[in-house]
């Protein structure tokens, strides 16, 4: 049973997940309860790890990353997800592209593994409107998670990825600010190494994860029209 593969030794936690910072610094853990609630107690490690990971060395169980990195380990992509311009309903008087012109953009610093995520420039330019300013300009923040709770605290418009802001745009705490999305240009993938693939926990857990990402990245909330 799973709550029987969970429960850990006092060597090692019996489950090790590992997802990218900003997933686990709100995003997963704020719905890990669900899974527990679901599967009983669990003896779960989370990690929150950039690519790549060490599997033998922290014993990973399960990884969840942007792009196929683990072409060694079984991997199979999970979900494609979109960026959308959002802000905090108290901007709410200046949206749509042009209306972006005169607000203040929240720049993502992806680091050196995250130059295929789209930019303020990238959006413009497929808005096909003139952003009245260089792109650069505005606030930055190194985490996807950061930028996100910028835009919640009314400080400009982020370019948002759909899994990590549907829940805020569901709760009213974020608005579409334009029609415009653009989708990534890497799928969301899961690894499982073959060593941990038959084991109870890691199955459920497997089913589970991937059952809130879609959920998340399908939320009617990222279609709702621009008022």
């Amino acid at each position: 049973s799973v709550a029987r593969d969970v429960g850990g030794d006092a060597f090692r936690p019996r489950l090790v997940v590992s997802v990218p910072p900003s997933m686990a610094m709100g995003w997963l853990s704020e719905r890990l309860a669900g899974f527990v609630a679901g599967h009983g107690a669990a003896d779960i490690s989370l990690r929150g790890d950039d690519d790549p990971v060490p599997f033998d060395h922290e014993l990973i169980d399960i990884r969840l990353s942007y792009g196929p990195h683990y072409r060694e380990h079984p991997t199979e992509e999970i979900v494609r997800d979109a960026v959308y311009p959002v802000c905090a309903p108290t901007l709410a008087g200046a949206t749509g592209s042009d209306g972006l012109a005169g607000l203040p953009l929240i720049h993502t610093d992806w680091g050196p593994t995250g130059a295929s995520f789209p930019s303020w420039r990238n959006w413009f330019e497929a808005a096909g409107s003139e952003p009245g300013r260089p792109t650069q300009r505005g606030l930055s923040a190194n985490s996807s998670r950061a930028a996100l709770d910028l835009a919640i605290s009314g400080l400009g418009v982020a370019l948002a990825q759909g899994i990590y802001c549907a829940q805020a745009l569901e709760d009213g705490k974020l608005m579409r600010a334009a029609a415009q999305s653009l989708e990534l240009r890497q799928p969301y993938c899961l690894t499982v190494p073959e060593r941990s693939a038959r084991r109870d926990a890691v199955a459920a857990f497997r089913e589970w994860l991937i059952g809130e990402c879609l959920r998340a990245v399908k939320s009617p909330a990222l279609g709702t029209p621009i008022p």
